[in-house]
């Protein structure tokens, strides 16, 4: 499998894993403080990539150098992750959705700015048509939610977070300098963990931990091994293979994988209509499976 087919297969389960988070994230946002979950999630998750990257002897002493690119990186994703579940507060897990299929565009507008990469006309043909796909089956093929497009208070908290993960993308190419990415991603969630413990470490020490619920620890457990640890080492890996508009583009499974995830929890299924915006998604995706021409 060559370079470029294993950052798109890395892709493909990102999106999966990052759509249970909406998901799962929406049933315990309103238990925790959103700063104080993501900063847990975030030392679950770099103590489990610590002790992998320490176990197979990676980290070394030149990875340390411009040490500043760490807490830079790690704290503008979870930026991306606080407000993610501020939002998921007040919008429900399929239209937190629908925003983050804004992802790709950005990106590509950041991606040109920080690394000089250009949209081919065929991408760009992709994240119009995956974006049309993804936006058909969040509004439940309603032509009318369709071109409303009414954006409540967490849909707008959450865009903010949205331009924060499209800033991240380009912004791991540029700054890495040849790092693992378990290693690289490992001192990103330092520098997130250091950032944010010294915003919310005392809310975190005040909160009642033992009364919260078993469904709490299961989501937490979900988030830090899955939908953070996992997806970072996906999304660093595919960064370094993929130009940063084809990673992003993936996020446009997400709203369909929201439609699978909600199902599964019980929470119902969509009209058989939806099934046009995933084909349009499909086709938009096999588009950027291509390769460019050489």
């Amino acid at each position: 499998m060559t370079n470029t087919r294993q950052g798109h297969a890395a892709m493909l389960l990102y999106a999966f894993l990052v759509a249970g988070s909406f998901s799962l994230g929406g049933k315990i946002a309103h238990m925790v403080d959103p700063t104080v979950l993501t900063l847990v999630r975030f030392m679950i998750a770099a103590a489990v990539l610590g002790g992998i990257a320490a176990a197979t002897g990676r980290i070394r002493g030149e990875h340390l150098r411009a040490g500043w690119r760490y807490p830079l990186l790690g704290g503008i994703f979870a930026l991306y992750f606080i407000l993610m579940f501020v939002g998921l507060l007040t919008a429900p897990p399929i239209n937190t959705a629908a925003v983050f299929t804004l992802t790709p565009i950005l990106t590509a507008g950041f991606a040109y700015m920080l690394l000089g990469q250009r949209t081919t006309p065929r991408i760009a043909l992709a994240l119009i048509l995956g974006g049309i796909g993804a936006l058909w089956v969040i509004f439940d093929a309603d032509p009318g939610r369709f071109l409303a497009f009414d954006i409540g208070r967490g849909e707008a908290i959450f865009f903010l977070g949205v331009v924060a993960h499209a800033i991240y993308t380009p912004l791991v190419r540029r700054l890495n300098r040849g790092e693992p990415p378990l290693v690289f991603t490992f001192g990103m969630l330092l520098g997130a963990v250091a950032l944010m413990g010294l915003y919310a470490g005392a809310d975190a020490l005040r909160t009642d931990w033992g009364s919260l619920p078993p469904i709490f620890w299961i989501t937490l457990a979900y988030l830090a091994l899955f939908a953070s640890a996992t997806t970072f080492l996906l999304l660093q890996f595919a960064a370094m293979r993929l130009p940063s508009s084809k990673v992003m583009a993936y996020t446009y499974l997400a709203p369909a994988v929201v439609i699978v995830w909600e199902g599964a929890l019980g929470n119902g299924w969509p009209a058989p209509a939806l099934g046009i915006g995933v084909a349009i998604t499909v086709i938009a995706l096999l588009l950027l499976l291509r390769e460019e021409p050489t």
